[in-house]
């Protein structure tokens, strides 16, 4: 009896002090964010981290627990061989999380969850090709090494207990122990008495969100992850479905409730010279307005997109919807919000239901066409595309192999290049009534990305000269577009997928983090204009279909950022926040501490340029209720 009570609670602490021990290696492996904190808050953090490691702890003994009550029946060589390979397996396992976790939380900005796991799957090329083949191998030797010390305590802690273990006189009362033991491991995986279970919320002490994310068990974020994956139904019906359409009347476009609301053509903001001009959409890898000098941003960065503004719309004010490219692109090409923990890539059978540009346009008499250097199937992309109504996609198969030399496939010139020949070729073929129709297209740079190995090298910093090299990709795309006849009549529209790399470091619990630029230029485009409204991405549908004279009520969650009666807002979503903008306020929710991380009024220099702005913002009170809204369980937004 006390050889096994003791080798129960050994190896329970055991699991405890790995995790308690994972947290300063993660603090000293990424000391340069934590560079500014006081030497107390390494003890914090493991403090207030220990709640979560104590909780999987008890996870993890329960299998040992059930082995140590079989072990009162038999100490065959058959069960040690159960034991060593359980924990053999969790060795493993937890060297994965670990290594894996710290390699990808520079790129990610969030502990661990089940985020990676679906683009690792869905292609794992891809998934990879943010870093170099170095780092996957020094990776692996670093989970071998990791894994091989925990197999080897594991091993010495239970060889001790082994040799000590017989089989006892009274196995009944043993068992019924161990069992009793065992099953109190519920106390520490519940999380305690309260009505609240354990979850990564709880470890959450800090204004510092890095801190924050340091106290977090990876292992158990992953777990809680892949265990609300799949009933989505369940996890925001919090509420009846008429209080939420109550609530939401405030936040959406007119023509959402009334398909008959028209802007009245004194109220009307024309950008374009022409009702149905051609549309290409340009979006840029990872770009961020504090790459561009127009915006307050980097000096000799951007320094054609810098240009290009002051000869096209730029809107000053305008957010990201969130933080990864599948995200971005649903939310810019079919007006649909990012969804916090999962994306909607994922599920094909959803996807074909969404409202597309390119489907309103293509209804509309457009071409479609959709030009990629790398992975179409990567998050399940061409799926999306095909049913959002791309009639033609091109991808890394339609490069030559001598072409496809960045690790995200063809380098950003080349795909420019693809698509200027194409317009060319369509130039010169006069006799072609499919030519004579508009078209949209739409051009994906993958340059500016991890590991930002470019053929151009004009800036010191890689990320910085990565973001270069692109934009004079950009720059030079348009000097050559200038001189077809196509551009006279083309609206070209310049977004990134959202920010990413730089600036450095933001955490998602920052305004920052998700201000992009939304520029227009082309030679349909009416004069050179600053807006100062606010939006987001999902904003650009209603917005251009308005422009082009088109329907868009079925865009439910896009506005029309130029329509005076419209709320003037932008949303943005993450794994572990969601946030609101206005000329007013700023709003950003935690999820995980469950509660308010950022609510602010602007200053009184940004309320008088709101006044002067033709807008329509949210009125106080409205705001107020988002606010409530924020804090009631349907936007808890944990998947």
């Amino acid at each position: 009896m006390k050889e096994r009570l003791i080798g129960l609670i050994k190896t329970y602490i055991l699991f405890v002090c790995i995790f308690i021990l994972q947290k300063p290696l993660f603090i000293l492996y990424y000391s340069s964010l934590y560079a500014g904190t006081s030497w107390t808050d390494p003890f914090k953090v493991i403090w207030n981290g220990l709640p979560l490691d104590l909780s999987l702890a008890g996870y993890l003994t329960a299998i040992p627990g059930l082995l140590f009550i079989a072990s009162a029946w038999t100490l065959s060589k058959a069960l040690r061989r159960i034991w060593n390979g359980y924990y053999f397996f969790i060795a493993i396992l937890l060297a994965v999380i670990f290594i894996v976790d710290i390699g990808l939380y520079e790129y990610w900005g969030f502990r661990l969850d089940a985020t990676p796991l679906f683009y690792f799957f869905s292609s794992p090329k891809d998934a990879l090709a943010s870093i170099s083949i170095w780092q996957v191998l020094g990776g692996i030797v670093a989970m071998i090494l990791y894994a091989s010390l925990l197999y080897a305590l594991f091993l010495w802690i239970q060889k001790g207990i082994w040799k000590r273990m017989k089989l006892p006189y009274r196995r009944l009362s043993v068992s019924g122990v161990m069992l009793l033991l065992t099953g109190l491991l519920f106390i520490p995986i519940r999380g305690g008495f309260t009505v609240s279970t354990m979850n990564t919320g709880k470890v959450y002490f800090s204004s510092n969100q890095r801190l924050n994310h340091a106290a977090i068990n990876p292992a158990f974020s992953l777990m809680e992850s892949l265990s609300k994956q799949k009933d989505f139904g369940k996890q925001y019906r919090f509420m009846e479905a008429a209080q939420a359409d109550e609530l939401i009347k405030n936040l959406v476009d007119p023509s959402v409730l009334d398909s008959t609301a028209m802007v009245p053509d004194t109220l009307r903001t024309t950008l374009f010279k022409t009702e149905r001009p051609n549309v290409i959409f340009v979006i840029l890898e990872s770009f961020s307005s504090r790459l561009m000098t127009t915006l307050g941003g980097e000096p000799d960065v951007a320094v054609q997109i810098d240009s290009l503004a002051k000869e096209g719309v730029l809107f000053t004010n305008f957010y990201a919807n969130s933080f990864r490219t599948d995200r971005g692109l649903v939310a810019i090409l079919s007006g649909y919000p990012a969804q916090p923990t999962t994306s909607i890539m994922k599920y094909p059978r959803k996807t074909q239901n969404l409202p597309a540009i390119a489907g309103s346009l293509r209804d509309a008499g457009y071409r479609t066409k959709y030009y990629y250097g790398g992975d179409a199937d990567f998050t399940n992309m061409r799926s999306y595309l095909m049913s959002s109504g791309f009639e033609n996609i091109i991808s890394d198969q339609d490069f030559p192999v001598s072409e496809r030399l960045s690790k995200w496939g063809a380098h950003d010139h080349l795909v420019f290049n693809r698509l200027l020949e194409d317009m060319k070729a369509e130039a010169a073929d006069t006799t072609s009534a499919e030519n004579a129709r508009p078209f949209f297209q739409v051009l994906q740079t993958s340059s500016s990305h991890e590991p930002f190995e470019v053929p151009y090298r004009r800036l010191a910093n890689d990320r910085l000269n990565a973001f270069a090299y692109t934009d004079s990709c950009v720059g030079d795309f348009v000097k050559r577009f200038r001189e077809l006849p196509q551009w006279k009549n083309t609206v070209l529209v310049l977004v990134p997928d959202h920010l990413g790399a730089y600036p450095e470091h933001l955490n998602n619990l920052s305004v920052d983090r998700y201000q992009i630029p939304l520029l227009l230029i082309g030679g349909a485009v009416s004069e050179p204009r600053r807006i100062d409204i606010y939006g987001s991405q999902h904003d650009i549908a209603a917005t251009l279909l308005a422009q082009l004279s088109l329907p868009h009520q079925d865009f439910v969650f896009s506005k029309d950022m130029l329509n005076p009666a419209s709320p003037h807002f932008a949303f943005f979503a993450v794994p572990d926040a969601f946030g609101m903008v206005t000329p007013d306020n700023q709003l950003i929710f935690n999820c995980e501490a469950n509660a308010v991380a950022v609510s602010r009024p602007y200053s009184r220099m940004m309320r008088i340029q709101s006044k002067r702005m033709r807008t329509k913002p949210l009125k106080q009170r409205d705001y107020q209720q988002m606010i409530i809204w924020s804090r009631s369980p349907a936007f808890q937004l944990r998947c």
